[in-house]
């Protein structure tokens, strides 16, 4: 006669059936519920998500002294509480570049760095190129080689060819190519971009915009 399938599964446990095991865990989970809620947990167990910092940004040329949560990033702060809206939100997990702006003059996405690991770094965003209300010479070259569509990608593209140019100069259309590789351009204005990164390094080396 086959054994009874309620106890091949508690063959290492003798006396006890499945039916007693399933007895036993709901048992268990009436207790743990009768203990109380999440929010009867004492709170130095909790990790406080509103403690707060005050850390100092060096921005465009300025020093910013803000309090922050330690779990803000980049982006957030220099959008929400600097009110530096140049810089665009995207995908928030580093991957389409709306967001890029410089560190330390190198192209970086201000999604994947946390606002404190920025303190005694030079940043600059889109606001920072310009010169009182006259464009840089990035931002006017995409303006004059319509290197845009919606526009949305377009700050994080020029700080791309804005920080491509500061350490080379005189690019190739290879080396821009590469420079502007980790920005994307849903509306695929990549020729004009190039175009555009093209005729910003002349305008660079004539000393500004036409």
């Amino acid at each position: 006669m086959p054994e009874d399938p309620e106890n091949q599964c508690c063959k290492s446990h003798p006396g006890l059936s499945r039916r007693g095991f399933l007895s036993t865990v709901s048992v268990g989970a009436v207790a743990a519920v009768s203990l109380g809620n999440a929010s009867e947990v004492p709170a130095q167990e909790i990790q406080a998500i509103g403690d707060t910092t005050t850390i100092t940004l060096a921005v465009n040329g300025s020093k910013h002294k803000v309090v922050v949560e330690p779990r803000w990033s980049l982006l957030y702060v220099v959008r929400d509480v600097l009110g530096l809206t140049g810089t665009k939100i995207g995908c928030e997990r580093g991957e389409c570049g709306a967001c890029t702006l410089l560190v330390d003059g190198k192209p970086r996405y201000a999604c994947m760095i946390l606002a404190v690991e920025a303190q005694e770094h030079e940043i600059t965003t889109l606001e920072g190129l310009m010169d009182g209300e006259k464009l840089g010479a990035v931002q006017q070259a995409f303006a004059d080689e319509d290197a845009f569509q919606c526009g949305f990608c377009t700050p994080g593209q020029i700080m791309a060819v804005e920080g491509l140019l500061r350490q080379n100069p005189h690019p190739t259309i290879d080396q821009i190519r590469t420079g502007v590789s980790g920005n994307l351009c849903r509306c695929a204005a990549y020729q004009h971009i190039f175009r555009a990164a093209a005729k910003a390094a002349v305008l660079r080396e004539k000393g500004g915009a036409a």
